[in-house]
């Protein structure tokens, strides 16, 4: 397995992007507080693409679901996606001001929102399926679950380094990076839809 599956999870789940609504749902935190929201939210993205990828195909098969039809929803959203992040969207930033506002008042933030959606919603666990059944052995299946470790980690460092991030790029930045990154994920999609596109109409490949 390449580095494909990484480098489009990093496109979607984008931690820059979601640094500045870190900061806005733990502004009042404590230290102990903020680390263990970043730990939870580090983990919870991690169990979320690990279960995508040993179960979601599984999911699809038990629905009667093919995974051309899923390729092509799935890189529906993906395109969606992408165009959200032209526009310095983040990819998953779906929740509706009664979710977070509820979430908020729980004090479940690392999970929901951060995590559930901003970080790891339905274009991510799509993702991971699709790609977990291209993985033909246990090794790649070992490693694209690996590559929600690299998330997992690379969201821990975003939020850990989330003030002097804020500062250093700015929101300027921040939007630079997202569009960058939605601009690859957009090229991504399409392929991904082409695939499901192929596997269901044949004579498009020929």
């Amino acid at each position: 397995m390449d580095f494909k599956p990484l480098v489009t999870l990093l496109a979607i789940v984008n931690p820059l992007a979601i640094v500045p609504f870190f900061i806005h749902y733990t502004h009042d935190f404590s230290i102990a507080q903020r680390r263990r929201t970043i730990w939870i939210s580090s983990v919870s993205a991690f169990v979320v693409i690990a279960i995508s990828a040993l179960m979601g195909l599984h999911i699809l098969e038990f629905f009667g679901i093919s995974l051309a039809s899923f390729q092509v929803g799935g890189g529906m959203l993906l395109l969606t996606s992408a165009l959200a992040m032209l526009n310095a969207q983040p990819a998953e930033a779906k929740s509706n001001e009664e979710e977070i506002h509820d979430a908020s008042a729980r004090a479940s933030i690392a999970v929901v929102p951060l995590t559930i959606p901003l970080l790891t919603g339905p274009a991510t666990m799509s993702t991971v399926v699709i790609y977990a059944d291209k993985a033909k052995t246990f090794w790649e299946l070992t490693t694209l679950v690996g590559y929600g470790v690299v998330i997992g980690l690379a969201t821990a460092l975003c939020f850990s380094l989330a003030q002097p991030i804020a500062r250093g790029l700015g929101k300027t930045g921040i939007n630079v990076m997202t569009r960058l990154m939605g601009l690859i994920l957009a090229a991504l999609a399409v392929e991904v839809m082409s695939d499901g596109l192929i596997k269901l109409f044949p004579v498009l490949g020929r």
